[in-house]
């Protein structure tokens, strides 16, 4: 019978297509990595890569095989996360994804404290669009993410956290820049710039812009809320930027007016990880623990 680390070979070797970085990736030597996986594929009598001097290709079954080794290796490290969790709740590494519009706007206000409360935990930050942690959630790379809900997946379970007011940011000299409140029918007939495809935040503005009648800026995307506010700054036009932002960094930029909505539009936050997990109490802890530190400018559900 084959063992779980043989079944961690197969699966670097499919992700990377390349023997010599798997073996890299697992920290053995390319002939032990070979080695092992000849092993495997002469107990089950198969063929799981189709090897050249210049390419491995997956075979159809060697990619089945792949994928329901995924599944084992994640099975797996959810038994050692049960044990761990009797043993010694929020303890050892958590693996956290998170998106880049809320990340570092909002765990200022709950990692130190956090990690000061659990000393042995050892918290490992991913940032990416929320797309991508969902796969990479359901993939067993990540424990936990922080994203824009909702999230529609039967296999993932959801904590809701907050809404977050979006505010609306105009160059000075704009016709709304003296308006000490504004409402989103304000936006209609009007440009707004958005952050580039794959950012969940984009797609709340558009849904926002079809529902007023505003539209998207052509000819101009951004590819974070830093350029965002720059792009108001230099008088392109006008965006919509989240409240944890506002306060942290956009607020404090003379070059740009932020006007609040009278009913601000929102976008609603919260946790996700996946039903089979073995430490939802720990992700309940974490959850509420950031609800605890909260700004007050942030609804809570």
């Amino acid at each position: 019978m084959f063992t779980l680390r043989q079944l961690r070979y197969i699966v670097a070797v499919a992700d990377t297509l390349n023997f010599r970085r798997a073996a890299e990736v697992c920290l053995v030597s390319q002939p032990t990595l070979s080695v092992q996986i000849a092993e495997v594929e002469a107990f089950l009598g198969l063929t799981l890569f189709e090897r050249t001097r210049r390419s491995v290709v997956l075979t159809p079954i060697g990619r089945e095989i792949a994928e329901r080794a995924r599944g084992v290796l994640r099975e797996a490290n959810e038994i050692v996360d049960l044990a761990r969790s009797l043993r010694a709740p929020l303890s050892g590494p958590l693996r956290l994804g998170v998106i880049a519009t809320l990340g570092p706007y909002l765990l200022p206000y709950v990692l130190s404290a956090f990690r000061e409360k659990h000393p042995s935990l050892r918290l490992y930050l991913r940032e990416d669009p929320s797309l991508r942690l969902e796969r990479r959630l359901r993939a067993g790379e990540l424990d936990l993410i922080l994203v824009d809900m909702p999230i529609d997946d039967a296999g993932l379970d959801i904590m809701d956290l907050f809404f977050e007011p979006l505010w609306l940011a105009a160059p000075p000299d704009h016709a709304l820049a003296d308006r000490t409140r504004v409402s989103v029918e304000d936006l209609a007939g009007r440009d707004l710039l958005l952050l580039e495809e794959g950012h969940c935040l984009r797609d709340e503005v558009l849904d926002l812009c079809r529902r007023v009648g505003a539209r998207e800026h052509g000819g101009f995307q951004a590819t974070s809320l830093d350029t965002l506010r720059q792009m108001v700054a230099s008088r392109i036009g006008l965006a919509l930027l989240p409240d944890l932002y506002v306060a942290a960094e956009a607020a404090q930029d003379p070059n740009i007016r932020m006007i609040p909505f009278s009913a601000p539009p929102v976008r609603r936050v919260g946790l996700a990880w996946r039903k089979t997990s073995a430490r939802v109490a720990e992700f309940r802890e974490f959850g509420a623990f950031i609800l605890a530190r909260l700004p007050a400018s942030l609804a809570v559900p």
